[in-house]
């Protein structure tokens, strides 16, 4: 999957997701890449932080790195860091071989989302698009 087609799946997910919970899960989305420049960095953003979210990467994504540190994720995969509260990014999905969308609520931790029951119905949309990744990876 090229990264436009991925943007769109990502964005109709967070919409999907949005109109499932009745409210936003995710406020803030970052496709990242690892590896050197131009292929690594961060491919695309969407969120209320567009001018401070890069310097406050490497802190707000710890949590979702201490989660899977010693963890091996399949294109697909993914997980929640459910403590994870403020502008600590709450979940973690491998989009590729080198490539992950870490999503974000900005005021609300995991635990918090997951307290409403209509999480069961948003959690299915973020699965779907897992499905989209595994199925089809973002070629970075």
């Amino acid at each position: 999957m090229d990264l436009a087609t991925a943007r769109q799946h990502i964005e109709a997910c967070i919409d999907r997701m949005r109109l499932l919970y009745e409210a936003p899960v995710f406020d803030e989305w970052v496709l990242l890449a690892f590896g050197p420049p131009p292929q690594g960095g961060v491919l695309a953003y969407a969120g209320p932080r567009a001018e401070s979210f890069r310097r406050q990467l490497p802190a707000d994504a710890a949590p979702l790195r201490a989660l899977v540190a010693d963890r091996h994720l399949a294109v697909g995969d993914f997980d929640f860091a459910l403590e994870a509260s403020g502008t600590h990014y709450d979940a973690l999905m491998r989009t590729g071989a080198a490539s992950y969308l870490v999503c974000n609520h900005t005021g609300k931790s995991m635990t918090d989302i997951r307290a409403n029951p209509r999480w069961l119905k948003a959690q299915a949309a973020f699965f779907e698009l897992s499905e989209k990744f595994r199925d089809d990876p973002l070629t970075e």
